[in-house]
C-alpha cells in the first residue's frame, strides 16, 4: 500500500495493522498469510490484498486489557523518508481511529519521538487526505 495514516505508539511494543478476511495457508516455504486491509480511516473501499510470510504469533494485549493471540507479519514501513522493517500483527481496528500503529520496536530503528507534534513527517498529498476524510 502506497498510504495509509498510522499513529506512532510508544506505549505498544509491536506494530499493529488492521487486518480483515484473514486467511493462513502453507506455501513451499513455509507458513503464510492473505488478507485485506482498507487503506483509507473512513471508508471500506479500495480494500488491497496483502500476502505475507508469518513471522510469528502473539498473545497481545490490548490497551483496554483484552488479550488475544496474534499473527504477526515483518512489514517494511517508510516512515520520514526511512524504510524500517517493522513487526506487525494483524487485527481488528475498525473502531479505532488509525488503521495502523507503528509501536516502540519500529522506532526504535533511528527515531525521536515528539509527543507534542503532529504530521512532523509532512501530510499526505491532497488527494490521500480526501480519501481518509471520506470524500473521494
Amino acid at each position: 500500500m502506497p498510504w495509509i495514516k498510522a499513529k506512532l505508539d510508544t506505549g505498544a511494543r509491536s506494530s499493529a495493522l488492521h487486518a480483515f478476511d484473514i486467511e493462513e495457508f502453507t506455501g513451499a516455504d513455509g507458513d503464510w498469510v492473505r488478507f485485506q486491509v482498507h487503506p483509507w480511516q473512513k471508508s471500506d473501499g479500495d480494500a488491497v490484498t496483502v500476502e505475507c510470510r508469518v513471522h510469528d504469533r502473539r498473545t497481545v494485549r490490548s490497551s483496554s486489557g483484552h488479550v488475544e493471540e496474534r499473527i504477526m507479519v515483518l512489514i517494511d514501513v517508510q516512515i520520514h523518508g526511512r524504510t524500517v522493517s517493522a513487526e506487525t500483527t494483524l487485527t481488528n481496528r475498525d473502531q479505532m481511529g488509525f488503521r495502523m500503529l507503528i509501536g516502540r520496536e519500529a522506532l526504535r530503528q533511528g527515531f525521536l519521538v515528539d509527543s507534542a507534534g503532529s504530521f512532523l513527517g509532512g501530510r499526505a498529498p491532497r488527494e490521500v487526505r480526501r480519501h481518509n476524510r471520506g470524500r473521494a
